[in-house]
C-alpha cells in the first residue's frame, strides 16, 4: 500500500455520534443521510463523507464502541430531530492510504496501525484515525467502494 504524508484541512462536519454495538452502526448512519437528503447535500465533492472512529471495534467491547458519522459542511448545523451537531475535524499531519472495497474490511487502517507505523518512526497523534468515504449511496457495488483512511501523527 502506497502511504502518503499530508496535511489534512481543518474541516467543519455535521456529525451524528454512534455508540453502542458496531453491528447497528447503519442504522446511525442512516439518520445521516435522511438528514443529508432532506437538506439537499448531495454534491459529494463539496459535501464529503466522513467516519470518525474512536474506537477499534475488534478490539472494544460493543458498549463502549464510538463512531460519528460526518458530512462535510460550511455553516453550523441547526436544530433537528435526528441529534446532529456542528463538529470540527481539526488541520492535522496524517498518513493517508486509500483503500478500495468493502468498508466492514478496511485493509488500509489495519495496515497502517499493524505494519506502517511500528517501522514509520512515527507516533500517534491526539486525534482518532478517520475515514472519508469518497464514494457513497445506494448504487456503489462493495468491491467498488473508495475509502481514503487517515491516521494524524504527532
Amino acid at each position: 500500500m502506497e502511504v502518503e504524508i499530508v496535511t489534512f484541512p481543518e474541516t467543519k462536519i455535521a456529525a451524528i455520534e454512534h455508540h453502542g454495538s458496531a453491528a447497528l452502526e447503519y442504522d446511525t448512519a442512516r439518520k445521516l443521510i435522511t438528514w443529508k437528503i432532506a437538506n439537499r447535500f448531495l454534491d459529494q465533492l463539496k459535501y464529503r463523507s466522513y467516519g470518525v472512529h474512536y474506537t477499534d471495534p475488534r478490539s472494544t467491547p460493543p458498549s463502549e464502541h464510538r463512531v460519528d458519522f460526518c458530512l462535510s459542511i460550511e455553516d453550523n448545523v441547526g436544530a433537528n430531530p435526528y441529534g446532529i451537531k456542528t463538529k470540527v475535524i481539526p488541520s492535522r499531519r496524517c498518513a493517508r492510504v486509500r483503500d478500495v472495497g468493502s468498508r466492514s474490511n478496511n485493509k488500509a487502517a489495519v495496515y497502517l496501525y499493524e505494519t506502517w507505523l511500528p517501522q514509520s518512526g512515527e507516533s500517534l497523534g491526539d486525534f482518532p484515525i478517520f475515514f472519508h468515504y469518497v464514494n457513497v449511496g445506494p448504487n456503489v457495488r462493495e468491491e467498488e467502494m473508495i475509502t481514503d483512511v487517515y491516521l494524524p501523527l504527532k
